[in-house]
């Protein structure tokens, strides 16, 4: 897997992947304690409607600059993003209402829905051997796992001596050391934004352009599957997200120290299916390990809400506090059987012209499926309690990877070849759609 770390350019993009993915971790427990700390037992609100905001900015934003992209040069693109996150990450130690955290999640937001897409587009190009890309992806998802492991345990030691606000500045010492990263090395012109600006997408209107990607991403079987797999994702991982918190503090009575403790847990074991998961993808086609994962979330959701509905107990919460880190590293495990392969997918669906669209369209869309799963797991967990928060997601996760069974009906790995009338950028050729 690591070998793939002696391309440079790879080197040093993973490298900023990294740094920037750690202090947003730090940033996440923070914003757990600044909801709990502005609002008491209704941080899960509080929480969810800040994570809501997050994904209509990635929702609405994404496609729009995946649109407008071609005009400026990626490393001024990412750069930019970069810097612009580091500014809002500078005002959120500061914050002191609801209000406040709501208009800074949507600016640092809008900023990633302008990073995210652009910086996964580019590695298939910096890596254009299949090999070292699916082993670029499964080190991607290990650095998001890595993160969601170190960060809460970092950010557990640092609460033991700072208050919490002080995590923020972790944050914007992230996305600085970023942006000098990337700054570091050339990034490749890229065919796609060639033809965005000349050819058929790039003579569209505007709108036409921001909806091209969409389109091309909904036409293809198994991306609608890929969908359908974020959708059963994001309700394991909006049930984690959003109320690790109140879980650990009201359900359970522990203190805030455990809080980046549970979330570490889901980190531990998203991690370790990326550890195993190129060896296991070198022989099992991706449909066989994605489809089971979905069902599993469905099945850990089902336990979580029996759980739950116990009540909350006092002194520590006994035997619930190691089945709740269990719980949460299998859904951390399910998410990364889904997740790490999708990329594999997207590349194989359409030709290399086409994937800085379809990346921005499946940035777009998968987190729209967060944008049904935070306020759900938020505003259901505040208002009609846990159980029944936990009950409406397992079932949306159930249903999810139900409807993926139904549409992903050929193994991913047939490649043959059909004509494309419409694409992103003009009229292309595409594998066909199992």
């Amino acid at each position: 897997m690591l070998s793939v770390l002696r391309n440079r350019t790879y080197r040093h993009l993973f490298a900023a992947q990294v740094v920037a993915l750690a202090g947003t971790g730090l940033a996440t427990v923070a914003l757990g304690l600044l909801a709990y700390d502005l609002a008491g037992p209704a941080a899960g609100s509080v929480l969810g409607t800040a994570l809501a905001i997050k994904m209509v900015a990635y929702v609405g934003i994404t496609p729009v600059v995946a649109a407008l992209a071609h005009r400026i040069p990626r490393r001024r693109l990412l750069v930019g993003a970069d810097l612009a996150r580091a500014a809002v990450a500078l005002g959120l130690p500061f914050v002191g209402s609801v209000w406040q955290v709501y208009l800074l999640i949507f600016v640092l937001q809008a900023a990633s829905a302008t990073f995210t897409p652009a910086f996964r587009s580019v590695i298939p190009e910096v890596l254009p051997e299949e090999g070292d890309y699916t082993r670029a992806l499964s080190l991607s998802r290990l650095a998001y796992d890595t993160e969601s492991l170190v960060s809460p345990a970092l950010a557990a030691g640092l609460l033991a001596l700072v208050g919490y606000r002080w995590l923020f500045w972790g944050t914007v010492t992230g996305f600085l050391a970023s942006a000098l990263l990337v700054v570091s090395v050339a990034l490749p012109g890229g065919a796609a934004r060639a033809a965005g600006a000349s050819g058929t997408a790039g003579a569209q209107p505007l709108p036409a352009r921001s909806l091209a990607g969409i389109r091309l991403f909904l036409s293809v079987p198994r991306l609608r599957a890929l969908l359908a797999l974020d959708l059963a994702v994001a309700a394991g991982g909006a049930t984690v997200i959003v109320n690790t918190v109140v879980h650990v503090r009201d359900q359970l009575g522990r203190p805030a120290s455990d809080v980046p403790l549970a979330l570490g847990a889901y980190g531990g074991g998203s991690m370790l299916v990326a550890l195993l998961l190129p060896r296991v993808l070198g022989r099992v086609a991706d449909r066989a390990v994605m489809l089971p994962a979905a069902f599993a979330i469905a099945g850990l959701l089902a336990a979580l809400t029996a759980i739950t509905a116990a009540g909350p107990v006092a002194g520590g919460g006994g035997w619930r506090w190691p089945a709740l880190l269990a719980l949460w590293a299998g859904l951390g495990a399910a998410g990364s059987l889904i997740l790490t392969p999708g990329g594999r997918l997207l590349r194989s669906a359409v030709p290399p012209a086409d994937l800085p669209a379809v990346f921005a369209a499946q940035f777009s869309l998968s987190h729209g499926c967060w944008l049904l799963a935070y306020p759900l797991a938020g505003r259901l967990g505040a208002t009609a309690g846990l159980p029944a928060a936990t009950a409406a997601l397992g079932t949306l996760a159930l249903a999810a990877a139900a409807l993926a069974t139904h549409t992903w009906r050929t193994p991913a790995h047939v490649r043959a070849r059909r004509p494309l009338r419409t694409s992103a950028t003009g009229p292309r050729h595409r594998p066909a759609a199992p």
